[in-house]
């Protein structure tokens, strides 16, 4: 978006998918949206929040309008060409959405049909609403925060049930309640502070007396607390990306296709059956996780499958979690296959070895071995950092405890109070609370008020921004410009 909100315009989008459908809506939202509505609709509209049947008219023909103002009585009325049917509802300001005037035209779903009413509406003076503009609307007059915004679009794209009601909690306004009691925090402690400076001639030293490091605390404390919530939410919105690596036949493919449920991945006993990178988009445990299929790491001179494990090293390289898959029935020790294959990704938060055809190994060889390998270096990294699951993608043994290991190492621990985050979000609150810790140091180690008034001024724009009641105007553009025609 080139502008947040163009003022004084009134704005016309569909608002449901484009295609054929039962029903399709056609919004309006500005100073003239009723007039414009009265005009299609010819007659007028009887009052808000009242659903009534019109027929929309396109524009009269002007010679036939000319013979019929010859031939015909005054009294007598007649309709351009209807174009379409259906109901339509008028939202008064502010008592609407964007907080403008607001019409809705709710009539068949078609491309054809909708494009002839929007056109209309354009000769009658409306004009073609940017991504995100009515919600960008909303948040101009107070209807709705930043958060809550971002929360519209975050709800139509949840791609599961947890996700969904997380952004159904924005919406309606948990997260910036919290953000709000935090912020109330910090501005007590920020008049404590201010009133140290301005007493600062007085014999009551403010900074000095313990109360002031107290509530500083409590705020540090509950940013924590908010950053941890907001963890879970980012990854419920975001999920995560997983790719399967290891060697030819080791049991990736089928792997993928056990988590999935599908048969997704073409497995065969033949090495080098996967030839390219292939992902597969589903939900374990509520989170959403992009899981990735690559080829075989091995040399090999066929020009094809060079390139798919070309493919698969960058795959690996932009991977939140790696799981090298390797056969149990083989004596290479998986740390030295990880070592071989991904060296410079061998942390053990990133790393997850997984133990696969366990229905054709004794339970004893299945055990993670404990001993020293020749060529196996890992300093400050002992085996017992790594975590090792056995499977049998086969069967589906031990496929509940990959998945519980996998939600476990990104930290995903939804509760009811979890609520949709973003990437921007967790920055601000990581920027807040960096602003904070300085404000701590500045006070214990150098009793500096206009330095820590400082850090927690910084503290509390970082927060505020979150809401978007302290938010640069090119990044509300980014925001809005993210979301859908018609929202």
């Amino acid at each position: 978006m080139t502008s947040v909100v163009r003022t004084g315009t009134t704005i016309a989008a569909i608002a449901t998918p484009q295609g054929r459908g039962g029903v399709g809506i056609i919004r309006l939202s500005g100073p003239q949206a009723r007039t414009i509505a009265e005009t299609l609709a010819q007659h007028a509209i009887k009052q808000p929040r009242y659903a009534q049947f019109a027929r929309w008219y396109a524009a009269p023909n002007q010679t036939e309008q000319q013979l019929f103002e010859k031939t015909c009585a005054p009294s007598e009325k007649t309709h351009s060409p209807t174009i379409d049917e259906g109901l339509m509802l008028y939202f008064d300001a502010p008592h609407s959405f964007t907080g403008e005037e607001v019409v809705e035209l709710q009539g068949h779903g078609g491309i054809m049909v909708q494009q002839a009413l929007l056109t209309r509406l354009y000769e009658l003076g409306a004009i073609a609403a940017e991504a995100g503009e009515f919600s960008a609307r909303a948040f101009e007059n107070g209807k709705l925060d930043l958060v809550q915004a971002e929360a519209i679009a975050d709800l139509i794209d949840a791609s599961s049930q947890a996700a969904a009601r997380s952004a159904v909690r924005s919406l309606q306004g948990d997260f910036s309640a919290y953000i709000q009691q935090v912020l109330e925090k910090l501005i007590h402690v920020r008049l404590y502070v201010e009133a140290a400076i301005d007493f600062s001639e007085e014999d009551i030293d403010f900074l000095a007396d313990g109360h002031i490091l107290t509530l500083l605390d409590d705020v540090r404390s509950a940013v924590e607390t908010v950053q941890k919530t907001a963890r879970q939410g980012q990854l419920l919105r975001e999920g995560i990306q997983i790719v399967i690596a290891g060697r030819p036949n080791a049991g990736k493919s089928s792997l993928l296709n056990a988590l999935a449920g599908v048969e997704r991945a073409i497995v065969t006993n033949i090495a080098g059956t996967t030839r390219d990178v292939l992902h597969e988009t589903l939900i374990l445990k509520g989170l959403p996780i992009t899981l990735t299929d690559t080829a075989g790491l091995r040399s090999t001179e066929d020009v094809v499958e060079r390139e798919g494990i070309r493919r698969a090293r960058l795959a690996i390289a932009q991977a939140d979690l790696l799981l090298l898959v390797y056969d149990l029935n083989q004596t290479e020790h998986p740390l030295i296959l990880a070592q071989e294959f991904f060296a410079e990704h061998m942390q053990p938060n990133r790393l997850l070895l997984v133990g696969n055809k366990a229905d054709l190994t004794p339970v004893q060889a299945a055990a993670f071995p404990n001993t020293t390998h020749p060529g196996l270096t890992l300093p400050k990294t002992p085996e017992q950092a790594y975590t090792q699951v056995v499977i049998s993608a086969k069967t589906g043994q031990g496929l509940t405890e990959l998945i519980d290991t996998i939600t476990e190492r990104v930290g995903y621990q939804p509760t009811e109070q979890t609520f949709i985050a973003r990437t921007r979000h967790l920055e601000a609150l990581r920027q807040c609370q960096r602003c904070l810790n300085e404000a701590r140091e500045q006070l214990t180690d150098y009793a500096a008020g206009e330095l820590m008034a400082e850090s927690l001024r910084q503290a509390q724009c970082y927060l505020s921004s979150i809401t978007g009641e302290f938010t640069a105007d090119d990044l509300l553009g980014e925001i809005f410009g993210s979301f859908c025609i018609g929202k």
